[in-house]
């Protein structure tokens, strides 16, 4: 199965998975520096841990797909254009960002010239956004998919239920990513449910469910390659299950001491990127000069990201009710009593 994922990729499509985990990272742990800091306007929080989920789903997407990630899913932006100075401006809460100051974190990085859905804080509120764009799709017969993700906690809700039969009725081409990192915020998988695996309720729902290694980007890619083209065809949703481990507390402000130090310990031995790495070394393609030459490319356009972000000015209070609406330049003037 390796050696057929290595070949259906070539080698600057492996390259460039490794480039996004890199810097998606990179600009994860510039984040939490900051945070620390005192700079960030907001919460701030961490995927690590993460990166090939985040990476290898939006990698599988084509460019009129919909994406509807959520606050742990940093490489998903980026994949799908969202840039590094846009995402450290959001961050900082400079007007630079795609909420314009009017958030500091994650929430609200929609941008649908990119094609991604901006993030609502409460889980899984994106899904049934998701599979709703999913049925326009299907209504219009126009051979495009909607991916979104969401953690094992969501599962637990009605919504998540609802959104899935709904999905499953009508056959639409929706991907659902679970993101199981073990905790929901602070309550364990082990409290949270009583089967093992999240994607044998698909099963219930009319579609597949699969489970693979959230730590292995070739395997989520892969899965989520065949479950996009699966729905393209018209063959309907998948539930993808990806198991992985949250390596920092939920958020910034949360130390995580709920979590058993040895089982953090056991987890960073699968980290994904060096696991990426191990496996580009032993094919050849990885060489130390490659290395260099990513690791320089990620530093400088993290660099570049933060000077950017730092220069951005913040918002004008005087500008808080323009943009309300999702339409460039469009907004309600109350004063006025007219949409300018």
């Amino acid at each position: 199965m390796l050696g057929g994922m290595l070949m259906d990729l070539s080698d600057e499509q492996l390259f460039d998975l490794y480039y996004w985990m890199r810097l998606t990272r990179a600009v994860d742990d510039r984040l939490m520096l900051l945070y620390n800091q005192g700079k960030i306007a907001g919460a701030a929080f961490s995927q690590k841990g993460h990166e090939a989920i985040s990476v290898g789903t939006a990698f599988a997407l084509g460019p009129d797909d919909i994406m509807a990630p959520m606050h742990r899913d940093l490489g998903s932006y980026l994949v799908r254009g969202m840039s590094p100075e846009r995402i450290m401006a959001q961050h900082l809460g400079r007007v630079a960002g795609p909420s314009r100051g009017r958030d500091g974190n994650l929430h609200g990085l929609g941008d649908m010239r990119l094609g991604i859905i901006g993030f609502v804080s409460m889980l899984p509120s994106s899904l049934p956004v998701a599979v709703g764009v999913g049925l326009s799709f299907w209504l219009r017969e126009e051979p495009r998919v909607a991916m979104t993700i969401f953690g094992d906690g969501s599962t637990s809700t009605g919504k998540w239920h609802e959104a899935l039969n709904f999905a499953g009725v009508f056959k639409l081409p929706v991907i659902l990513i679970c993101e199981n990192n073990g905790y929901a915020y602070s309550t364990p998988v082990s409290r949270q449910f009583g089967n093992h695996d999240i994607a044998d309720r698909a099963a219930g729902y009319g579609f597949p469910g699969l489970v693979v290694d959230g730590n292995d980007v070739l395997a989520v890619y892969e899965a989520s390659r065949e479950a996009v083209e699966r729905a393209r065809q018209g063959g309907g949703p998948s539930l993808i299950e990806c198991k992985t481990m949250r390596m920092r507390g939920h958020a910034a402000h949360d130390d995580a001491r709920y979590v058993p130090d040895e089982l953090l310990e056991a987890w960073e031995t699968k980290d994904p990127i060096l696991r990426y790495e191990q496996t580009l070394q032993g094919r050849n393609l990885l060489t130390s000069e490659v290395q260099q030459q990513i690791e320089g490319r990620v530093t400088a356009d993290l660099e570049a990201a933060q000077a950017f972000a730092l220069q951005s000015p913040l918002p004008d209070p005087k500008d808080l009710q323009k943009g309300v609406y999702h339409e460039p330049g469009c907004y309600w003037d109350r004063d006025a009593g007219r949409q300018e």
